[in-house]
């Protein structure tokens, strides 16, 4: 559940005062509440370091903010995960320099610009499940002029999801599981001049999935028992082949106290956290105070209890549904009309509160998952108790990946 309405309102209240005079649709945060979120993050996290999740971000002002010496220095934060070589190289650009990508790629364009600068092979690392992964990078690397001495830092996806017979509990990323099979590909990475710095587990069905139920708290339970051992087993296997491992990556916002209180797990990745989106409402083991939020602006009244709002159909990803609709939450008491829900122009929303809301006014909205609202806005309101600072978001700087 939500931490008690005053946080929530008195985040609100700052940016709502300090966006008074602008013309909405605009998405603006809150900072007081998004440094809370980043302190709760790394207590969570239980002194193990923090990276953080550039696609739940999607604004190097608040990577910048987060990953500034007042946290680092704490052992809080540490590093990017990306989720795209292009995105990590241009990111290096401007002076990241601890990349992991959270994704395999097949970009050959962007494999070469990689290949041909030493400062990003230094600071970014590939993610791989695959042989075919290897196969294609290298041949990338061949079209880099003069890079034959390129050797790619690589880190192994390992499948973390839980299966209970014929039935798949999480999601559909790597084909890597056992330790024989990583050990395995360890193997033909070394033999084919990568370097192997680290095995990462995403345990999404622990780290994505509410606690909506006792049913659901219990697969998670026995999800993370079953994940513990196989991780320590997986992690054995690759450092008998390769050595000492750079890092042992898991984790997600959901689930920073479970995936930490594995010894062998060395960071863990966090990133919807900071913004807190509506699918993050529902988790028991940490109390979500929301810090992003974007307005809209009253554009008619087609009925007396039905306001029309201008834009909003800002649809997160993932499965089709209510969970992925944007949320009305001030004035209090609206919701979105079934039959047109969040419109690519126009959002009606109803409720007792709707008579009151004149043309010309505004509804403040949060968003169903973190980064993506910055897909739809070229730029982002950071208030604080001293006003407002306008920043680009990645798609204000031309970065859409």
């Amino acid at each position: 559940m939500l931490r008690a309405a005053s946080a929530h309102d008195d985040a609100l209240d700052r940016v709502q005062a300090a966006t008074a005079d602008l013309d909405p649709p605009f998405a603006a945060v809150d900072l007081p509440t998004l440094r809370r979120n980043a302190d709760d993050l790394i207590r969570r996290a239980n002194g193990v370091p923090v990276r953080v999740a550039s696609k739940s971000v999607r604004c190097r002002a608040v990577l910048s903010e987060v990953l500034g010496p007042e946290l680092t220095a704490r052992g809080g934060f540490r590093g990017i995960m990306t989720y795209s070589l292009r995105e990590a190289l241009w990111l290096v650009e401007r002076g990241a320099r601890d990349i992991l990508m959270g994704y395999p790629t097949v970009d050959r364009t962007a494999l070469g610009h990689l290949a041909a600068s030493s400062e990003a092979a230094q600071a970014i690392t590939l993610m791989i499940d695959s042989a075919e992964h290897l196969r294609i990078i290298r041949g990338a690397a061949r079209e880099a002029p003069g890079k034959n001495d390129f050797r790619p830092r690589v880190c192994l996806d390992i499948d973390a999801s839980l299966r209970v017979g014929p039935v798949h509990l999480g999601v559909r990323r790597s084909p890597i599981r056992t330790p024989e099979a990583a050990a395995e590909l360890a193997r033909r990475a070394e033999a084919a001049g990568f370097d192997v710095v680290g095995v990462m587990f995403y345990e999404a069905q622990i780290a994505g999935l509410p606690d909506s139920s006792l049913p659901v708290r219990l697969v998670k339970g026995l999800s993370a028992r079953e994940l513990a051992s196989r991780r320590r087993a997986v992690v054995d296997a690759v450092r008998a082949v390769v050595g000492e491992l750079e890092l042992v990556n898991g984790g997600g916002t959901g689930s920073l106290e479970v995936t930490t209180a594995d010894r062998v797990v060395t960071e863990a990745t966090a990133g919807s956290g900071l913004y807190v989106p509506t699918l993050f409402d529902g988790y028991r083991a940490f109390t979500p105070e929301p810090s992003m939020f974007f307005a809209l602006p009253a554009v008619r009244k087609p009925a007396p209890s039905i306001t029309t709002l201008f834009g909003g159909g800002y649809i997160a990803s993932g499965p089709p549904g209510a969970s992925r609709v944007p949320r009305p939450v001030r004035p209090e008491g609206l919701k979105l009309l079934g039959t047109e829900g969040a419109g690519e122009v126009q959002t009606p929303v109803r409720g007792r509160a709707a008579a009151s809301i004149p043309i010309g006014g505004r509804v403040w909205f949060r968003h169903a998952k973190a980064g993506e609202l910055c897909e739809r806005f070229d730029r982002v309101y950071l208030v604080d108790e001293h006003g407002r600072t306008e920043v680009p978001t990645y798609r204000g700087e031309g970065g859409c990946w």
